[in-house]
Order: structure tokens, then C-alpha cells, then sequence
């Protein structure tokens, strides 16, 4: 029981720095050690059992670094702004992947755990794995297939413009009926 409180003390030590949670253990009545402690097991628990894990990984894969991206806009350093385009192009090629695997991955046990760690994987500084994965994998197979994304994209925005244009000319032709049947609504109550 005492290495227990033994770390507990070393834990609430580091938490000290954290004004945060000085306030909300003083609101709370609740040592800040017990406040963290808990909400790291609720956070586990969700993640392995699937209730809102899916929410949990797409805030923690998207908030985290998209504060670090403003942050890196805002400085001068260009290293970082790479850093997090390279995770962005990781993060877009993953969410693609998933959405067409959609229906395999509810068969794999313990998907968001594994979710979610690949994701601080990726985008965590000390690891840098979003750009292991880039200049390992993605980069040659972005650049060996570069012609073809642009074609795909241009005739994609090309089909876009014609699809929005149909869509305005019977749009159009909709409520210029509409009009002449209010107009000859309006008529016969004359």
C-alpha cells in the first residue's frame, strides 16, 4: 500500500504543474491524482469496449494535431509545418481506407485500441511515425501514380461542373412551374 501512495505522490507532483486541474480539484473535492486516474480508466474502458470508441479516436486523431498545425503556421520553423502536413496526408489515406473497409473492421476485435494508438503513433513528436509511413510507403506511391490523380481529379471536377449544372437547369425549370401554377392559382380565386 505504501509504493501505492508512493506513486500517487510522484503522480501528483508532476500534476501540479497543471493549473487546470488545481482548480478542478478544489471545485470537485476530489485529489487531482484520483480525478486523472479515473478519467485515464473511463477513457480505456471506452476505447475497449467500443462505446463511442469511433468518436473518442476521430477527436483525439483530429483536435491534438489541429491545434499543433495552427501552432506551426503561426511560427517562422518550417520543420514542424512538414511534420503535420505529412500527418494530414496519413490521416486522409487512413480515413479513406477505413471507410471502404468499414464493414471488415467491426470484426476485429479491439479495432480502436489499435486505432487509436496507431494515431498518437503517428502524430506524437517523439515518434514522428506519420512520417516514417510517408517516406517508407506513401511518397513512392503517391509519386509513381501522380499523372493519374490528376487525371482522376480534373475529369472528377469536370463531371462535378456538368452534374451542377444539370442540377441548376432542372432546379430552375422546377420553380418556373411552381410559379405558373401559383400564378394560375391566383387567377382562378379572382
Amino acid at each position: 500500500m505504501d509504493v501505492v501512495q508512493q506513486k500517487l505522490g510522484v503522480l501528483r507532483t508532476h500534476l501540479d504543474q497543471i493549473p487546470v486541474l488545481q482548480q478542478l480539484e478544489e471545485t470537485a473535492k476530489v485529489p487531482k491524482e484520483h480525478l486523472v486516474l479515473g478519467v485515464g480508466a473511463l477513457l480505456v474502458i471506452i476505447i475497449f469496449f467500443g462505446v463511442g470508441a469511433g468518436s473518442l479516436c476521430s477527436v483525439v486523431g483530429f483536435c491534438y494535431p489541429a491545434f499543433k498545425s495552427f501552432e506551426a503556421i503561426e511560427t517562422k520553423i518550417r520543420g514542424d509545418d512538414t511534420q503535420w502536413l505529412v500527418y494530414w496526408i496519413i490521416f486522409a489515406f487512413f480515413s479513406i481506407i477505413e471507410v471502404f473497409a468499414d464493414f471488415l473492421l467491426y470484426w476485429i476485435p479491439f479495432y480502436y485500441a489499435f486505432k487509436m494508438a496507431f494515431l498518437l503513433w503517428a502524430f506524437l513528436p517523439q515518434t514522428r511515425g506519420a512520417k516514417f509511413l510517408y517516406d517508407s510507403f506513401l511518397k513512392d506511391l503517391l509519386k509513381k501514380n501522380e499523372s493519374r490523380i490528376d487525371a482522376a481529379l480534373a475529369d472528377a471536377k469536370k463531371q462535378a461542373g456538368s452534374i451542377g449544372g444539370d442540377v441548376a437547369k432542372v432546379a430552375g425549370d422546377v420553380m418556373a412551374e411552381a410559379q405558373k401554377m401559383a400564378t394560375a392559382d391566383d387567377k382562378k380565386d379572382e
